[in-house]
């Protein structure tokens, strides 16, 4: 079973996430957020305000992805 352990935002829709077996992903969900309970994220001061709940992100309206989700997305290379 695969969880987040560690949640950064980085910029934009870019959250870098550390898994519970050590692995480090920067992730974009800016595609991932246009329907429903998502919408809200759209706003970036709000889509800022996430925690580690559950094993996941979450964020204040209930929002979240499974673990499992976050690490099938393509991973985004950060600028050093």
């Amino acid at each position: 079973m695969i969880w987040i352990t560690e949640a950064e935002y980085i910029d934009e829709y870019i959250i870098l996430l550390t898994f519970n077996d050590g692995t480090k992903k920067a992730v974009d969900l800016q595609h991932e957020i246009d329907e429903g309970i998502f919408l809200p994220l759209k706003d970036k001061e709000f889509f800022k305000n996430f925690h580690i709940s559950a094993n996941t992100v979450e964020w204040e309206n209930g929002a979240d992805f499974a673990p499992e989700f976050l690490r099938s997305l393509p991973e985004i290379q950060l600028c050093q």
